[in-house]
């Protein structure tokens, strides 16, 4: 009899950091760690992952122009770091809100491209190219 054992990353923690990029009107979200439901679920409340992924600002701010998702340090996703992913774009698509993704590493951009999400969502090799873009 043998025991499956679950991958684990050790020493990543999963973590999401929404910073302004260089270029105005250019909201960066930077992930670390697996985007996976398991570690989704151990380090976010599920309103702190709602209050993130807000697509609005006040009357008073310009609107942004630009996601872009930084996935540099995302070693691996499952289907609801997909679906997260996929969800914000629909959201950002319906207010003219443009999200890229950048820096993904090789089993994340296989996941893209078996779900075909990389169709409609741009995957650019570094963040310092999607600002650009």
């Amino acid at each position: 009899m043998s025991a499956i054992q679950a991958q684990i990353w050790k020493g990543s923690t999963f973590s999401i950091d929404r910073i302004q990029g260089k270029t105005p009107g250019t909201v960066i979200f930077r992930f670390t760690g697996p985007f996976t439901a398991r570690d989704l679920a151990g380090a976010l409340a599920p309103a702190t992952i709602h209050n993130i992924f807000v697509c609005e600002w006040s009357p008073t701010e310009a609107a942004p122009q630009t996601n872009i998702f930084d996935l540099t340090a995302v070693p691996y996703m499952d289907s609801v770091g997909l679906g997260m992913i996929v969800s914000h774009y629909v959201r950002c698509h319906g207010k003219g809100v443009r999200l890229i993704a950048a820096g993904a590493g090789p089993r994340v951009l296989e996941l893209f491209k078996l779900t075909k999400v990389d169709t409609f969502i741009p995957v650019i090799a570094t963040v310092e190219e999607a600002e650009a873009n």
